[in-house]
Parts: structure tokens; sequence; C-alpha cells
């Protein structure tokens, strides 16, 4: 992409997410081999997910069919969600993990307020193959919407980047991990990419200036340490960081490299950054497997904070962590022991529309 026709420099900038959305953006389940042997719950999830996220804000929902559509719109019914606040869109999908493949919204003020859609690629994490439904789903919400849709090339190639992967401030930083992002032999995305053309591809393409590396993500995490289960802004100078209390736990030395790491960084106004430390629940297992439980990945939507719950001691003690970071609007756990079979819970089913 020539540098004048970045999304940087038309002037687009990546917002963070708790500031006010038009909508909220998920994809309804039909993947069962998503949740093998444990799907009949998980729409009664994405149910009370609905009921709070649509108090706030539009919900618009990806659907496969007609009949697809009627099963959601009947449950979102008999879960109280008023359907004059939803809007279907029938866009197929290989999965429901809208955070990754769903729209990436950028917006700017001049010459008059508008969003676009940066047109990453997605190919499922470079792990599994089927992602070809998937991959069109932003380019098919631009349509739908009448955004303006900017591609994300690099030497010619679509970035491929799933939502995920980043959190930004607002204010020019953004947070990412090297294990996601770098590793070039275990689900690497850009083959041949290293970190100052990632930088350099991040800044254009989501209108940052300051890329801040952590190192890696936490146990049981098929996508090969996205942000999102470790590490989050709360505000333009605070972030929570997960922190694993037991020393013998496989997550406690990555999480506290990424702690030490934290420490010597900076924002972007070369400010020290505030960290909350945010525990971990105790480790989660079905089937033999260990699950990417994390309270890190909270959805923040215009009428509450929600966070994924585990039956857990410390279930209490990372909600009144959020609460005390998010005064202005109420902070509610949703039960996810059964979304995180899935390996992933509420951030990674939800993507927000910005308000213009």
């Amino acid at each position: 992409m020539p540098v004048a026709t970045t999304p940087a420099a038309l002037g687009y900038t990546y917002p963070p997410e708790w500031e006010r959305h038009e909508a909220t953006w998920i994809g309804w389940p039909h993947n069962r081999s998503d949740w093998p042997g444990k799907f009949a719950p998980i729409p009664w999830v994405y149910g009370e997910m609905a009921r709070r996220i649509t108090c706030g804000e539009r919900l618009r929902v990806l659907v496969n069919s007609r009949r697809h559509q009627a099963r959601a719109g009947r449950l979102l019914r008999r879960v109280g969600v008023a359907l004059s606040r939803v809007e279907f869109f029938r866009f197929p999908t290989n999965r429901g993990w809208t955070r990754d493949f769903g729209p990436i919204f950028v917006r700017r003020h001049l010459p008059r307020p508008e969003a676009a859609v940066v047109r990453f690629r997605f190919n499922a994490w470079a792990r599994y193959s089927d992602w070809q439904k998937d991959d069109r789903v932003a380019e098919r919400a631009a349509a739908a919407l009448g955004c303006p849709l900017l591609p994300a090339a690099v030497n010619g190639r679509l970035l491929v980047l799933e939502g995920g992967a980043i959190d930004v401030n607002g204010r020019g930083t953004l947070l990412t991990t090297e294990e996601c992002l770098l590793d070039s032999k275990t689900q690497a995305r850009n083959p041949g990419l290293g970190r100052r053309e990632m930088e350099g591809a991040l800044r254009a393409c989501l209108g940052v200036t300051n890329v801040l590396w952590l190192g890696r993500g936490i146990a049981g995490d098929d996508t090969h340490g996205h942000v999102d289960e470790v590490c989050r802004f709360v505000g333009p100078r605070t972030v929570v960081l997960c922190r694993e209390s037991n020393a013998h736990d496989q997550n406690y030395r990555p999480l506290e490299e990424n702690r030490e790491r934290l420490e010597g960084m900076r924002l972007e106004d070369g400010s020290r950054i505030e960290a909350v430390p945010l525990p971990m629940p105790a480790p989660l297992y079905f089937n033999g497997r260990r699950l990417p439980a994390s309270y890190a990945n909270f959805y923040i939507a215009n009428a509450a904070v929600l966070v994924p719950t585990f039956n857990d001691p410390n279930d209490r003690l990372a909600l009144a962590t959020l609460a005390d970071l998010f005064p202005d609007r109420p902070v509610v756990g949703i039960h996810a022991v059964d979304l995180a079979w899935g390996l992933g819970t509420l951030h990674c089913l939800t993507r927000e529309q910005p308000a213009v």
C-alpha cells in the first residue's frame, strides 16, 4: 500500500474498547466441533451476553441462514432480549470467534466523522484449515454498512492479524506479544516479517505510534499468545496484568516475565504504565486438557463490563478489581466454564463497532 493511502495517513486510528460503541458484533454459535460434547449450554451463554449488551447498544449477529437466524431469535426472546435492538446479517462463518475474524474498525474525525474497516486476513490462527468463510466477514460487513474498506497490505500481501492479538489505549500505544506475532516456527501468521516490519505495519494500519511487546501468553491458549488473555488496557495509562500466585503453575514464570517487562516500558508520552494485578483462576481442565481460563478476557460494552467467571474463589477478587477500575458501568460476571472448552471466552466472541 502506498504510504499516502494507509489508514494512518488518511487520519484513521483504532479506538479503545471503553469508548462509546454504535454496536457489538457476535457470530451465533453453530460449529459443534468447537465445544465437542458440550455445545448445548453455549447458546444460552450467548443469550446472557446479548441481554447485557443490548441494554446499551445494538447487537449485530452473524448467522449462516434463515433457519439459523430463527433459532437465535427464539432464544434471544426467551431470555428477554428486545429484538428491536438486534440486527441479523446472513454471512456464513466457520466458527463464532468474532474478535479475531470480525471487522476491525478504525475511526477518524476529519474531514468528517466516519468509521472504516481495515481489511486484515484471517487464517484461523495459522492452525486450522477451515477459515475461508470467516476471512470474508470483514469485507462483507463493510459493504453492508457502507463503510470504506482499507486493505492492510504489506509488501503486496494482506497482513494476517486477529483482534485478540492486540490491545490499545487510544492515545497511540498498542500491546501485543512476541509469541503471537513474531514466532517464525509455531503458528507463524506472517512468515518473513520481523519486529521492525510488524511494528511499521501496525502503525500504518491502526494509527498507533508506540508498540509494546510482552513475551508469552497463558497455558492452554491455542492462539499461541493472544494478549487479551494476559494484559488489557483499562484506561489511557492503566493496564490489568494477569498474575499467578502459585510458583509451581506453568503460567507463573511467563506472567512474571511480562510483569518485569511492563515495569521497564513507557507509554507514547514517555510516562510509566500503571499495572494493576488481576488474579488467575485455579487451573481448569476438561477431558484432561488445560483450558485458557483468564479474567483478562472481559468485554467492555456500553452498559456493562462482562467478565468471565469460573466457579473459583478468585472470581470475587477479579470482579472487585475491575469494578474499581470501571466506576462508570456495572461489572457483571458471566459463567464461562463451558465457553472455555472452546478455548476462548467473552472477549474472543465479541467485536465492538465504535460510535461516530
